[in-house]
């Protein structure tokens, strides 16, 4: 009898903790369903509890990090802890305010193109949970710049807020600058950092925009506009993990040239590596940008070699396959001021913000 009752205290009691109900009783339920649509609920969901008061608060209790969790300053700017929330998200700056009640210290909105787009045609976004993996082929959906300012506009929390920027996709290569300056102009007043992001393997034609002459450009022409402001917002550049040491080393040149703030390194991927699923089954998902725990050592290597080269003058965003504290303690060894995550929090949960600021992390 008494060896019934402690097996079903040891089934019960996980469930009774946050960590514990997302990983045995929602997560399952929620990777029946296919992902977009989830992550479309979730949002929706987000936005609806943020108007009763009571949810917001337990949200908070449950999940915001406890003392422990240090501050930082980088970019003239307070963050309360290391951890951020990813671009991609919260495309359309929808649920700012909701899921600053999760901990992060900061959320990167978007990608923000200038006018509203529907992005690549469903289905467009794949688990790979054996890997703790995503690849999406999205393609900058989202509504536009507008419609990012009018929810930007109503936010009401202190949360450092990023816009991740990127050109239309119909936007011819030699005009995408004007896409980039469009959004800076638009989007200055309402975020306090600007992500330029040339990177995204599913936008056709945007890696050209890596290019040495393409990019030295499109940040000078950045850096002028933001000099002739009272107070010059933070401009970050993301970089791909695909690119080789020579092209780093050109983007590591146009960024001291053009003394841009910062790096968030890495984005997804495009290759398939670290994979335990058969070749049959990743060439059925498609192309894509890979994410998630395959991805970690190789953003780690970037962070690491951007750190050397710039001799740890140059703050860096550390994201790619943030699982654990572990993880993080590798991107801060390695060079990373904050870090970001997106696969993480779908496959660790809402409560992944306070495991992964407990005093482990220096």
């Amino acid at each position: 009898m008494y060896d019934f009752l402690f097996d079903i205290l040891n089934f019960v009691l996980p469930l009774l903790k946050p960590k514990g109900m997302y990983k045995i009783i929602f997560k399952p339920l929620l990777f029946l369903f296919e992902p977009e649509t989830v992550h479309h609920k979730i949002l929706n969901f987000l936005k609806f509890s943020h108007r009763i008061p009571f949810i917001s608060v337990l949200l908070r209790t449950f999940f915001m990090p406890k003392n422990e969790a240090k501050p930082v300053e980088v970019f003239g700017l307070h963050f309360k802890n290391r951890v951020g929330l990813a671009a991609g998200f919260d495309k359309n700056a929808e649920a700012v305010d909701a899921l600053s009640n999760f901990g992060f210290s900061h959320i990167e909105i978007g990608a923000v193109t200038p006018r509203p787009q529907p992005g690549n045609l469903k289905p467009r976004l794949f688990r790979l949970p054996k890997d703790k993996a995503l690849i999406n082929r999205m393609g900058f959906n989202n509504q536009g710049v507008e419609n990012a300012i009018k929810n930007l506009k109503k936010r009401c929390s202190d949360i450092i807020v990023g816009a991740n920027i990127g050109k239309n996709t119909d936007t011819p290569n030699d005009k995408a600058n004007d896409d980039y300056i469009l959004l800076f102009k638009k989007l200055y007043d309402y975020v306090d950092y600007f992500t330029v992001n040339v990177s995204c393997p599913n936008i056709k034609d945007l890696k050209e925009l890596q290019d040495k002459d393409s990019l030295l450009e499109l940040l000078t022409e950045l850096k002028k506009i933001n000099a002739t402001k009272k107070k010059p917002k933070p401009i970050l550049l993301k970089i791909s993990p695909d690119l080789t040491n020579e092209q780093l080393d050109d983007t590591l040149y146009i960024i001291q040239q053009t003394n841009i703030d910062g790096i968030v390194a890495v984005n997804t991927t495009a290759q398939r590596y670290n994979l335990s699923y058969g070749k049959q089954e990743i060439d059925k998902i498609g192309n894509g940008g890979l994410s998630g725990l395959p991805l970690k050592d190789r953003a780690t290597e970037m962070i690491r070699y951007i750190h050397q080269k710039t001799q740890g003058k140059l703050p860096i965003i550390g994201v790619g396959g943030i699982m654990t504290r572990k993880d993080v303690q590798e991107k801060l060894d390695a060079g990373a001021t904050l870090v970001q995550v997106f696969t993480g929090f779908v496959y660790e949960g809402p409560g992944i913000v306070r495991k992964l600021t407990r005093t482990s992390i220096k």
